[in-house]
């Protein structure tokens, strides 16, 4: 029988702890910290993702229930339920935005070259926003509707690798256009989006950073045709034309020329 280090801990290993701990230091996650350390919480709520634990008193079960192994499991404290409570409640959340950061552009630099069935050379991304139905008695803070309450997750994605480079967790009422104000823009990369996102004013920042989007418009866009140029129908185009916007405030928000190639399905 194998008495070595367990699966879990082997895995672990491919996490940059020197990074972890960069991150732990910079925000004094370990001061005045007697039974669970950091690195030992990050564990537990690793150990509970990847084993799809359903609550925190799950996961304290299960890890007790391994009590003789956790040791070759990496994780050093006493794990108790309130233990673990308070250190999620406490602890600064910076410490795993950050480290969250680092493995973030430690995949996409894994899959910078991924062939995603377009050939492009920029990076492309994918922004959308998912509504969370929430209990209004359990979550009084989560307001959405009279008797119902929810938040968004606003998620930007790394079409190359599907990996999520942005998420903001708002309350159920902000509009998924608001989150446009709270991106970096990344120069030469494309935003695709839906039409909830189409506001001229925040679009042309994008188009200002010098990067490109693609959405679709409402049926309320109002426009003239500057130019035409050729296009093969028979892949799925029906035209390409350079527009202006003819609306007084979308004229005045988005001055610049707008690239329109709708499909068989927007006609």
């Amino acid at each position: 029988m194998n008495s070595g280090r367990l699966v879990f801990s082997q895995v672990m290993d491919f996490l940059p702890k020197y990074e972890y701990n960069k991150c732990v230091d910079r925000y004094r996650g370990n001061y005045r910290v007697r039974t669970l350390s950091c690195h030992d919480q990050f564990l537990c709520m690793a150990f509970a993702q990847l084993t799809y634990r359903e609550s925190l008193r799950d996961t304290v079960t299960c890890l007790q229930a391994l009590a003789p192994k956790l040791f070759h499991a990496g994780i050093r404290g006493n794990i108790t339920r309130s233990t673990l409570a308070d250190a999620n409640e406490k602890r600064d959340w910076r410490i795993y935005a950050d480290f969250a950061q680092v493995l973030i552009a430690q995949a996409r630099r894994l899959y910078a070259t991924e062939d995603f069935g377009i050939e492009l050379e920029n990076t492309a991304y994918a922004l959308d926003a998912s509504t969370i139905d929430l209990c209004l008695s359990m979550f009084p803070w989560a307001h959405f509707r009279k008797t119902k309450g929810a938040v968004k997750l606003h998620t930007l994605l790394d079409l190359r690798g599907n990996i999520p480079v942005f998420i903001h967790i708002s309350d159920g009422k902000l509009h998924d256009v608001n989150v446009l104000d709270l991106l970096v823009p990344e120069p030469g990369s494309i935003y695709v989006m839906d039409r909830g996102y189409v506001d001229f004013k925040r679009l042309y920042t994008l188009q200002y950073a010098s990067a490109f989007f693609v959405t679709r418009a409402k049926i309320n866009f109002q426009y003239k045709r500057k130019n035409s140029r050729p296009v093969d129908k028979a892949t799925g185009l029906i035209f390409d034309q350079d527009v202006v916007l003819t609306g007084f405030y979308s004229r005045q928000d988005y001055p610049c020329l707008l690239y329109t190639s709708p499909s068989p399905r927007d006609s």
